[in-house]
């Protein structure tokens, strides 16, 4: 008919397990350092605020299941009562706009440094060789890495219960659902990656049993609250802080036929085009056969603009698309997709600053007649 607007594939309804999403555009999770202490936190409810839309899915920035999980400054947790009491403001002010918010809980194993653990001790993770220090994704600070402690099989399971707990506290600070944080060189991607994995026992050397700790992290989560409230997220194919995979399509398709054991909602996976944090290079791999083994919904993040969004939708490459960088520097995108207005230019040097107001939540917004 003469006059219908065109669809646009990124802005079509999706039904996400027992969650109706009105679009496909996701807020991947970001840490963006502004938590103070396990206080209320006004700025950080306004941030998620103006993020959110009427059926429309946020995740939030990753969340310590313990005090030997942070790695950052002014990072949240997701341990202690008074951290659940902090969450739930925000969590409020994302359902009061209709929003649908999971909550990402992380360890970050050996990228993190004695600042950050208890009684100055080490990190932890399935090898003692540490990471070298990294430039930070806004190209100007360097982060230190302490070198880390290997873990003993028998601790393992405490920090499974640790992830457990902390989806438990997730659902009570009123959160729709988790992410279980497997990307991105964290502890959990560090046991999947043949090339920090050095463990000779039941985590370590076969594919299997590198898989053996996430995925039992993830049973034991969904065993808490219910598979229809879990997702993860992957990077099989990046190298994020030296983790990386000799054979990472064969880890990737390995996890997503693992997962389906469990019934979770959702697997959100970094296209292997994001090899480093920022930046696209070209690869030989395709998330394709992920896509096509996992039997949840599938998300995809890494780079992705309004067009080539479109086309992964167009050509059911996914059934929906996480923004990081674009979604931070334009609040109301999914209506910016709509009218294909311009976008606002994100500035890296304000990802983590101190400030509550400066490169938070002063992107501005579209200005409209309504």
């Amino acid at each position: 008919m003469a006059g219908e607007a065109p669809v646009i594939p990124l802005l079509t309804p999706y039904k996400m397990g027992n969650f109706n999403l009105s679009h496909r555009v996701v807020l991947a999770p970001l840490t963006r350092q502004r938590f103070y202490n396990d206080d209320p936190q006004p700025h950080v409810v306004l941030y998620y605020s103006q993020r959110t839309s009427k059926g429309g899915l946020l995740i939030a920035e990753s969340a310590a299941i313990s005090n030997t999980a942070r790695a950052y400054p002014r990072t949240p947790g997701i341990w202690t009562k008074e951290q659940v009491e902090s969450w739930k403001p925000i969590v409020d002010a994302v359902h009061d706009k209709g929003g649908i918010f999971f909550c990402q809980i992380w360890h970050a194993g050996r990228v993190s440094s004695s600042e950050f653990q208890p009684n100055g001790e080490a990190p932890i993770s399935c090898t003692n060789k540490g990471v070298t220090p990294q430039i930070r994704s806004n190209g100007i600070d360097v982060a230190q890495y302490t070198p880390p402690r290997k873990l003993r099989t028998d601790e393992i399971p405490q920090i499974i219960n640790h992830f457990r707990i902390a989806a438990r506290n997730a659902m009570t600070a009123g959160f729709d659902g988790v992410e279980i944080h497997g990307a991105h060189g964290y502890l959990l991607d560090q046991f999947m990656k043949d090339k920090v994995n050095i463990l000779t026992d039941k985590y370590g050397g076969l594919l299997e049993n590198r898989c053996r700790f996430p995925l039992e992290v993830v049973k034991a989560v969904t065993n808490e609250i219910g598979a229809e409230r879990v997702g993860i997220r992957l990077s099989p194919f990046s190298n994020y802080c030296e983790c990386e995979d000799s054979n990472p399509q064969e880890l990737g398709l390995y996890m997503a036929n693992s997962l389906n054991e469990y019934g979770i909602v959702y697997c959100h996976v970094v296209e292997p085009r994001m090899k480093t944090i920022g930046e696209k290079v070209k690869s030989q791999y395709s998330l394709m056969p992920m896509r096509k083994a996992f039997k949840g919904t599938f998300i995809i993040a890494g780079g992705y603009d309004r067009e080539d969004g479109n086309i992964a939708m167009a050509e059911d490459r996914a059934d929906l698309v996480a923004y990081g960088r674009l979604f931070l520097a334009n609040p109301d995108m999914p209506k910016r997709f709509e009218l294909d207005a311009p976008l606002n230019k994100y500035n890296r040097e304000t990802f983590y600053t101190l400030d509550p107001v400066i490169g938070y939540t002063d992107y501005p917004f579209l200005e409209t007649n309504s």
